[in-house]
C-alpha cells in the first residue's frame, strides 16, 4: 500500500490521526448498516417467496378455470362477458424509510361493494365465475408482491453500494492512513534522534573548547 504524499510534520500527523479516527468510526457504522440491511433483505426475500408461491398458485388456478370456460363458451361470448369491469381498484403509493432507503409502499383501495361478475350468470359458465373470484382474491397479494419485490431490488442496490464503501475504507483508506501515520512517526523519531546527536556533539565540542 503506497503512503500518502504529505509533509512529515507533527501537524500533519495530528490531522491524519483525526482522519483515521473518523474513517474507523465511519467503517463501523457502515458495517452495522450493511449487516442490518442484509437482515432486512433476507426477511423481505422470504416474504417475497411465500407471496410469489401463493400468487402463482392462485393465477394458475384462475387460468385453468379460464381454459375450461373457453371450452364451453364461444370466443365472442367470453369477450363480451369480461369486456366491461364492474368494480374499480386504485393503488396508492407512499414512501417508506428502511435504513435510509426510500422504498415505495403500495396500498390497494377500491369499491368494497358491487358484484365481481360484470355479466349475467345465465349466459356464462361456473368456471368463468371461479376464475374471476380467484383473480380478485389474488389482486391484493399481487400488489403486496410488487411492493416486496421493489423493496428487495432497492435494498440489494443499497447493500452493494454500502459494501463497496466498506471495502474501500477497510482495504484502501484505513491501511493507507495507518501506513502514512507510521511513516511520519518514524521520520519524526529519526529527526529527533538526529537533533539529539547534533546537540550532544555541540555539547562535546563546547566542553573540549573550554
Amino acid at each position: 500500500m503506497a503512503i500518502m504524499q504529505v509533509n512529515p510534520t507533527r501537524m500533519e500527523l495530528s490531522r491524519l490521526k483525526k482522519r483515521l479516527q473518523t474513517a474507523s468510526r465511519g467503517h463501523k457504522l457502515l458495517k452495522d448498516k450493511r449487516d442490518e440491511m442484509m437482515r432486512r433483505f433476507v426477511m423481505f426475500v422470504r416474504e417475497n417467496q411465500e407471496l410469489r408461491r401463493s400468487v402463482e398458485a392462485q393465477v394458475e388456478a384462475a387460468l385453468k378455470d379460464f381454459l375450461m370456460a373457453r371450452s364451453s363458451l364461444s370466443a365472442q361470448a367470453l369477450e363480451e362477458a369480461v369486456l366491461y369491469p364492474s368494480r374499480k381498484a386504485e393503488v396508492a403509493v407512499e414512501r417508506r424509510n428502511i435504513m435510509s432507503v426510500e422504498v415505495p409502499g403500495f396500498t390497494l383501495s377500491g369499491e368494497e361493494s358491487g358484484v365481481i361478475h360484470p355479466y349475467g350468470i345465465l349466459d356464462t359458465s361456473g368456471e368463468l365465475d371461479q376464475a374471476l373470484l380467484a383473480l380478485n382474491a389474488a389482486l391484493e397479494q399481487m400488489v403486496k408482491l410488487a411492493e416486496k419485490e421493489k423493496a428487495c431490488n432497492m435494498l440489494a442496490d443499497e447493500i452493494e453500494k454500502t459494501r463497496r464503501r466498506v471495502n474501500a475504507l477497510e482495504y484502501v483508506m484505513i491501511p493507507q492512513l495507518e501506513e502514512t501515520i507510521s511513516y511520519i512517526t518514524m521520520k519524526l523519531e529519526e529527526n529527533e534522534r538526529a537533533n539529539l546527536t547534533r546537540l550532544m556533539k555541540v555539547k562535546t565540542m563546547l566542553a573540549e573548547g573550554k
